[in-house]
This record gives structure tokens, C-alpha cells and sequence, in this order.
């Protein structure tokens, strides 16, 4: 208990390295370790709450990490800390990290207020880093107020990162339609902010087009929130131009959730919807890790497989195994 309130007072003070080894005692699936980093976010989590939590997706090749660098340093120049947690695939042989955040944003790294740090998904449900919502508080409390999650694609971890974000900001390409740029209908009904980026040079005119395209497509969805309506803006990241609009574009949605109290309304239900998520994962961990249903999952699948029993009748009587041993 000690060594808890050592490294939360370490994580407290800023100390970047003692974040590092929280996360990645969060990122545990040993149950000593995952005992000593639930007793080291209890400690912490009247420090955090405290930032704009915004998450960042986008089709591959529309510049994400050249945005976030250049959106991140931006930010920090407006006297800001920021966060990246940038969840990347799994490699299927280590469950490691295989993208390389840190060399993908190799200024916004360098620099003492920010903190990047790549999560593996590790197989979790929907892509996303089971433990992406315990590394936001953990960087809250260490004193980073701006918290970026960067999603892997355009998928199923868009919906799982817009239910654990205050704010969600879709990257587009000029010049191309959604339908090339493979975004589903869903996904854009997600976005708080759509950012078009890529706007100079020959793409400029086609980035306003297509700014102007989404914002009269968004007058016409449904917005989440009565309070915000959701808007199109273009930038270039490379040529650092239309950062400034995007900040103000996301500071005025906080001022407005803040106000009306509707975004501590939002994190309620999300904390609950996580609540719930972490129900799920530890009741398969669980119902895998039976002895007794382990007895029998092969002689179930096989019965599926060969067509002697439906899925359902197999899954309930492993469920009855499972509640047997439970």
C-alpha cells in the first residue's frame, strides 16, 4: 500500500515515468497487479475529471499523426498538456504495439508537456485498448488536460472510443466522397466536428467543397446533443494553417457541456456503460478459465460444427457448467 501512495504521488507531482509504469501495471492481466493499480486509481481519482477528453479517427492516409502533432503542439502553445493514447493493432504473435506512435510524432514526443503513449488492442472487443479509460484518468491526475484518443480506422473502435470521449472529431480528404473514403453513415452521425485536412495547395478548393458538403449533410442529422450542432472545418496540418479554428472549434464545445452541465451527465453514463463493458470482459475471462467448461468446449464446438446441436443449446449447457463451478 505503500508503494500505491509512493507512485500516486508520483504520477500526481507530473513524474512522466512513474505514468509510464502505471499504465503499464493498468495494462496487466496479472490479478496481483491488477489489485495494486485498481488501489492506485482509487487513490488518484479525486485528481482527475479535470480535461477535454477528444477523440480523432480518420481513414488511412488522411495525415492523423501529422495532425495530432501539429494540433498537440498548438495546444500546448495555448498553455495546455497533452495526452495521446493511440491505440494500435495487436501484433498477433507478441500482442504488442506495432505502429510506433512515438516515431510517427517525434516532436509532440520530445516536448516536456506532452505524453504520448501507444496501447495495443491485445484482442480486446470493438479494437479498442481494454484499458484506454484507466490511462485518461491516470493522465488527468498527472496533470494533462488535454486527453487525445486515436483510434486505429474507421470501425467498430469509433463507436467504443466515442462512448468513453467528451468530443469526437472525424479527419476527411478533399476531393473524395465518403464512399471512397470507406466511412459508414454511422460514423459521421458520431462526429462533433468534422475536420477536412489536406486543404492547401491544388486540394484547396476541393477541401472547401467538401467542407461545404458535410456542414449542409450535418444540418440534417441529428445531432446528439441539443446544445451543440455539429460543423465542418478544413485545415492543413502540414502547413500548420486552420489549427487555431479547430481549438476554438473544441474549447467552445467544452464551455457550452461545462455550462449546462452536460458533460458530467455524459461521463455518468459512460462510467456506467463501462461498468458494464468490464462486466462482460470478466465474465468470458471467467467462463474461459472454468475447468468445467473447458471439460466440455470441445465436445460442444464439435456438436455445432457437425450439426447435432444448435449454438444455443450448446452455449446453455455451458452456461449451466460454468454456474455449476461459478
Amino acid at each position: 500500500m505503500n508503494n500505491t501512495h509512493t507512485l500516486a504521488d508520483s504520477i500526481a507531482s507530473g513524474d512522466r515515468a512513474a505514468l509510464a509504469r502505471a499504465i503499464t501495471l493498468m495494462e496487466s492481466t496479472r490479478g496481483d497487479h491488477q489489485q495494486e493499480a485498481q488501489a492506485l486509481l482509487a487513490a488518484l481519482l479525486p485528481k482527475t475529471g479535470r480535461s477535454i477528453r477528444v477523440g480523432i479517427t480518420g481513414v488511412p492516409g488522411v495525415g492523423k499523426s501529422t495532425f495530432i502533432e501539429t494540433f498537440g503542439l498548438y495546444v500546448i502553445s495555448q498553455g495546455h498538456k497533452v495526452a495521446v493514447l493511440a491505440i494500435d493493432p495487436s501484433s498477433v504473435r507478441t500482442g504488442g504495439s506495432i505502429l510506433g506512435d512515438k516515431t510517427r510524432m517525434s516532436q509532440l514526443s520530445q516536448h516536456d508537456q506532452a505524453y504520448i503513449r501507444p496501447s495495443p488492442t491485445s484482442g480486446s472487443l470493438g479494437g479498442v485498448a481494454r484499458r484506454t479509460r484507466e490511462a485518461m484518468l491516470l493522465c488527468e491526475a498527472a496533470g494533462y488536460d488535454v486527453i487525445i484518443v486515436e483510434t486505429v480506422g474507421v470501425g467498430q473502435s469509433e463507436i467504443e472510443v466515442a462512448d468513453m470521449v467528451d468530443m469526437f472529431l472525424l479527419l476527411l480528404l478533399p476531393g473524395s466522397g465518403d464512399e471512397l473514403q470507406g466511412i459508414k453513415k454511422g460514423i459521421v452521425e458520431l462526429a462533433d466536428l468534422i475536420v477536412v485536412n489536406k486543404a492547401d495547395g491544388d486540394l484547396a478548393a476541393q477541401a472547401k467543397r467538401v467542407r461545404a458538403d458535410y456542414s449542409a449533410a450535418l444540418r440534417m442529422l441529428h445531432p446528439s446533443s441539443g446544445l451543440w450542432q455539429p460543423k465542418a472545418v478544413t485545415c492543413s496540418a502540414l502547413m500548420e494553417q486552420g489549427i487555431g479554428e479547430v481549438w476554438n472549434e473544441v474549447s467552445a464545445f467544452r464551455k457550452i457541456m461545462i455550462e449546462s452541465g452536460q458533460l458530467l451527465q455524459n461521463r455518468s453514463r459512460q462510467s456506467v456503460s463501462w461498468m458494464w463493458k468490464e462486466i462482460r470482459e470478466m465474465l468470458l475471462l471467467r467462463f474461459r478459465e472454468s475447468a468445467d467448461v473447458y471439460s466440455r468446449l470441445q465436445a460442444m464446438e464439435d456438436a455445432v460444427q457437425n450439426g447435432s446441436m444448435t449454438p444455443t443449446q450448446a452455449a446453455l449447457q455451458l452456461l449451466i457448467a460454468f454456474g455449476a463451478s461459478a
